[in-house]
């Protein structure tokens, strides 16, 4: 899955119901939320209920006045949102679901599946710190202070002496930095484990 960076034009566009931001923004985010939700619910009714419920709600919070501001931040708005909406789910489910030892539809989530996320998970932040570490001090900086500490990025643009175009280079490159690290990375440790 190719990684999407969002800027204030985006969601303005999307503010304003812009057919291809839309389609962009809603096929880019079900793959996400899929993905998030398949361990955590068994019937794909729920998993498609849960992930249109998140759309409704994020689409109601950006066009309402207080709105969404921050264009950077919309991926853990989303999540946020989809997380509410999901533990809506789990409390509608329980208490719609008669109690029985025998009833195998109650839709509770598989703690092996949670666990072994968990695991995936971990690997990956360790991963990731890693590959950050091995970059230049330049990249490290700038992928952590706007992916990791989510800061506004005309500060970021202040405290590397660039403007906003040069911004988007310099993420760039160290996104590819990053990736090359990273490929790198998975082979070495597929390597490792053939041996």
């Amino acid at each position: 899955m190719q990684f999407f960076t969002f800027d204030n034009a985006y969601l303005e566009r999307l503010r304003s119901g812009e057919f291809r931001t839309v389609d962009h923004f809603v096929s880019y985010f079900s793959q996400l939320i899929q993905l998030k939700l398949r361990s955590r619910l068994r019937s794909p009714e729920a998993i498609e209920d849960v992930r249109q419920e998140t759309f409704v709600r994020f689409f109601a919070t950006l066009r309402s006045e207080q709105g969404l501001r921050q264009a950077d931040r919309m991926g853990a708005f989303v999540n946020s949102v989809c997380n509410h909406v999901l533990l809506e789910h789990y409390r509608s489910s329980s208490r719609d679901t008669p109690v029985a030892d025998d009833d195998d539809s109650a839709e509770i989530p598989d703690t092996k599946v949670d666990v072994l996320g968990d695991i995936m998970t971990r690997q990956t932040a360790d991963t990731v710190r890693n590959v950050l570490d091995d970059l230049g001090e330049r990249d490290r900086r700038l992928l952590r202070e706007v992916f990791l500490e989510e800061r506004d990025k005309d500060e970021v643009c202040r405290d590397f002496g660039v403007d906003r175009n040069y911004l988007r280079v310099l993420l760039h490159r160290a996104k590819q930095a990053f990736k090359y690290q990273y490929i790198k990375g998975i082979g070495q440790e597929r390597r490792g484990a053939a041996d």
